[in-house]
């Protein structure tokens, strides 16, 4: 089988690990892919977003399944191109994309559906929005409607902080279009976790559970980013928690969009809170987790082919996917500036020593190869992972390995997977 990646980040390189594993696959490309990509699939000069020129790339090459990473070709409508021309891909298509692409398309489903999920609002007027807000107070979350690359909900703590968010997505258009339509919602309170499922658009197969850290600095502090780690599985989702999730939640959205008249096959991401009354969904995204699946992947046992497969041709099975025991940490290691402006070209030293270290994996997300050496290229620079037997031996190990890394102006978080530290992990 010959396989097409789409993206360049830390995910699509913990796919392509993955995929290399399994003896279906005989080529693996990677459009356009990165530094450490490199060692495994051929890279292909083609922009993640020039849609045409993918499907025309796979026609040529005669790939059997592209699959791919990021959002934004999912919300240009990739899939709907790549049929046309009946081409196997994996991912939902334009119209089920938007459960991602436009946050009030998202909200506006789970009321109607009556999925669980914080009150809110939407505006395309920055003065009804000021109007609303002064009326319902503070706390307060005001997120642009469109794609932002994971940074475009702000956490108002302040009537003042909410009125200059309103300002800065509506007035001074820092996200651009995506900010013209804003949601306005409550501020939920509780622990964050996140669910990955696999759909056919029947079936849908939970992968482990998961809980990212978006804020930059220890303790949950600075600005969001799009991810500084993750770990799994996470121990504030229950067994009886994943049950409710996939009955409250998961399944309802699947059902609500059929009633749209949407099909929806791929990934659906529910980003939940887990309340005082119960789980509540904060986002969906339409695709895995980054860096949640470079956390998720390491412990798969099933090949992931022939999981993405089955979506594909509609024929997922409830118990496809095999885990083994255990947990795994994902550190992710940014560039001095990120999330604003950084620079890049700066050497990496170290990789080496972590080669054939048993329960330690390396991702790249920002990296150039130069010559035999690779530099930063990023914001997000390398994912650093590590397995063991339980969550406080695979945190011990992913910083000993961070310790033979270095770059100038190397940054990261000291505490991912702190919340997991304080209580056991089951599944």
């Amino acid at each position: 089988m010959k396989v097409l990646v789409v993206g360049s980040g830390g995910r699509e390189h913990a796919l392509i690990w993955k995929l290399s594993q399994s003896p279906e696959v005989q080529a693996i490309y990677c459009a356009p892919g990165n530094g450490g990509i490199s060692e495994l699939a051929e890279p292909v000069e083609i922009g993640p977003e020039d849609l045409e020129a993918l499907a025309e790339f796979a026609e040529t090459k005669d790939v059997d399944l592209t699959i791919v990473g990021p959002e934004g070709p999912l919300a240009k409508g990739i899939v709907d191109v790549f049929e046309k021309r009946g081409l196997r891909i994996f991912g939902p298509g334009k119209a089920a994309a938007r459960l991602e692409s436009s946050k009030a398309f998202a909200k506006t489903l789970m009321k109607k559906y009556h999925v669980p999920t914080g009150q809110f609002a939407v505006f395309d007027d920055a003065q009804a929005a000021r109007a609303y807000v002064r009326q319902v107070g503070a706390p307060i979350v005001v997120k642009a409607d469109g794609l932002c690359g994971g940074k475009g909900t702000i956490v108002a703590s302040t009537l003042s902080e909410a009125l200059g968010a309103i300002d800065l997505l509506m007035e001074d258009h820092i996200f651009k279009q995506a900010g013209e339509r804003i949601v306005v919602e409550e501020r939920l309170q509780g622990e964050e976790a996140s669910i990955i499922v696999l759909t056919d658009g029947t079936t849908a197969v939970p992968l482990l559970t998961s809980q990212d850290h978006k804020r930059l600095l220890d303790h949950d502090k600075g600005p969001n980013t799009g991810g500084m780690g993750a770990y799994a599985p996470a121990p504030v989702v229950t067994d009886a928690l994943a049950k409710q999730i996939m009955t409250q939640v998961i399944h309802p959205t699947l059902k609500g969009l059929a009633n749209e008249g949407i099909l929806f096959r791929g990934v659906l991401y529910a980003g939940l809170m887990m309340t005082p009354e119960g789980p509540k969904v904060l986002e969906y995204n339409v695709r895995f987790g980054d860096p949640e699946l470079q956390a998720i992947l390491p412990l798969l046992k099933s090949d992931l082919v022939s999981l993405l497969d089955d979506t594909v041709e509609g024929r997922l099975s409830a118990d496809h996917c095999e885990w083994q025991e255990g947990s795994c940490v994902c550190v992710v290691l940014a560039s001095q500036g990120y999330p604003g402006e950084y620079q890049i070209g700066k050497e990496i030293k170290g990789l080496d020593k972590l080669k054939g270290r048993e329960g330690v994996a390396v991702f790249h997300g920002g990296t150039k190869r130069d010559r035999n050496r690779f530099v930063t290229w990023g914001g997000r620079v390398l994912n650093v992972v590590a397995t063991d037997v339980d969550i406080e031996s695979a945190v011990k190990k992913v910083y000993r390995a961070i310790d033979d890394i270095s770059y100038e102006g190397m940054v990261y978080r000291k505490d991912i997977a702190w919340r997991a530290m304080k209580k056991p992990i089951t599944r």
